[in-house]
């Protein structure tokens, strides 16, 4: 069945009336967040923004005493890798979405276009230089190109270059300073495609000896409703051989799992990762958490630890019992994607060692959160606060935004640098002085 104007006009006005609105009270973060009970209305709140571009001259807002400029502008900027000689690779890519014949995804579909999140993708990776080191890019080449479906997860090992797109990660020759790539890749490892609002983002990142590599695979449904063969090797931290042998399910039970990163205290591999959608405005809770070998957080029998997502059959008491708890929840529906924790030393003391988490925005709860950058502080291996809002200004209004953050990394010179897909920059943050 087709979508109307007059079904679509419908679905607007129950969706606005209907709302769902909610808050995120404080205790909607951190170790131990509180959660309301599941709430899955017959029509589900739906707060798709529209998209404006950035105002001349107007920039994402930064703490006092950091001040933000436009590094790059460059078409739907998604992910970022720092090569070994200081250039900044892209990976520009952008959501491909064919909605299914359900009346409630092909109105999301029609909602969303107005996002400037899905459309036709880049499907390249661009190489930035700033040759003088003043952190303005002066130099920019095409780093590749070609064969590539949507390019995400970036890793430069033993001599080679591999990337991550969404059916598949790919390894080529590599040489550190090239601007180009040259050889002929060749493809080490197949991933599935397809599902629930794509999920198509694969990120990669090594093992700190350099023999294993990790790569992240998202779900194929929201809550299993495809059933248990759709999502064979998916919801998961997958660990391989450099060669691509040796595949296993590393950690499992995590919906849709994107930045991964190295804690700098303790060396303990984490990662942040979205939750299930349509139990309410409040839950589920995404979550930053560690990732050890035989981990598994639940999806989609369960979330945030023992509470049984009750939609999904058949039911798995056992593996409910089986699920840990997250150790740090970051809000319902913010999107978190992008996951650095900060090495340098031009920030100071109080942002040594923490994490900057950003937070692509949520759209289906009303009013709107994340479209941010946070800032969580790390004591002794661990979230010792409250998220702290570090870079904000992409929404200026509740349904309009400028942009939407996704990847972010350190910087050689200490700066922080942050892609903004539908904004199409990459923003550097530096501290004054």
């Amino acid at each position: 069945m087709n979508p109307t104007p007059a079904r679509i006009a419908a679905f607007v006005l129950i969706a606005i009336i209907t709302g769902g609105a909610g808050s995120t009270p404080p205790s909607s973060t951190g170790a131990q967040p509180q959660l309301p009970a599941p709430d899955s209305p017959l029509i589900p709140t739906l707060n798709f923004s529209a998209h404006e571009p950035w105002p001349k001259g107007k920039t994402p807002a930064a703490p006092k005493g950091f001040s933000v400029s436009r590094y790059a502008s460059l078409d739907h900027p998604r992910w970022l890798y720092v090569l070994p000689n200081g250039d900044v690779l892209v990976a520009q890519a952008r959501t491909i979405r064919k909605p299914d014949e359900s009346l409630r995804d092909k109105f999301e579909y029609f909602l969303q276009r107005k996002t400037n999140v899905v459309g036709q993708s880049p499907n390249r990776i661009t190489l930035l230089r700033d040759s003088n080191k003043d952190g303005v890019v002066d130099q920019s080449f095409d780093f590749l190109s070609t064969g590539l479906d949507r390019p995400f997860g970036m890793l430069v090992l033993n001599g080679k270059f591999y990337v991550a797109d969404t059916g598949s990660v790919q390894v080529f020759p590599y040489q550190n300073g090239q601007t180009h790539i040259i050889g002929k890749g060749k493809k080490i490892l197949d991933l599935p495609v397809g599902g629930y609002n794509n999920h198509w983002t694969r990120n990669l990142l090594a093992r700190a000896d350099g023999k294993k590599i990790y790569v992240t695979v998202g779900s194929g449904s929201n809550a299993g409703e495809h059933g248990t063969e759709n999502e064979k090797l998916r919801a998961n931290v997958l660990e391989i051989n450099p060669d691509g042998t040796g595949l296993r399910v590393f950690a499992s039970g995590i919906r849709n799992p994107n930045g991964l990163a190295y804690a700098p205290q303790s060396g303990v591999l984490w990662t942040v990762s979205n939750e299930r959608d349509f139990l309410g405005p409040d839950l589920v809770p995404d979550y930053l958490t560690r990732v050890r070998a035989g981990d598994f957080y639940g999806w989609p029998w369960a979330y945030w630890g023992k509470h049984t997502d009750d939609r999904v059959k058949p039911t798995r008491p056992d593996l409910v019992a089986k699920a840990k708890t997250p150790d740090y929840a970051l809000g319902a529906h913010v999107a978190a994607l992008g996951l650095a924790f900060y090495t340098a030393n031009s920030f100071g003391p109080h942002y040594q060692g923490g994490a900057f988490i950003s937070e692509h925005g949520s759209w289906n709860r009303s009013p709107a959160v994340g479209y941010k950058l946070v800032y969580v502080p790390f004591k002794n291996g661990q979230p010792s606060g409250p998220p702290q809002d570090f870079l904000t200004g992409f929404m200026p209004k509740d349904g309009t935004a400028y942009g939407r953050p996704v990847g972010v990394v350190v910087a050689p010179d200490g700066a922080l640098l942050v892609a903004d897909d539908t904004g199409g920059a990459i923003w550097r943050v530096k501290r004054n002085g």
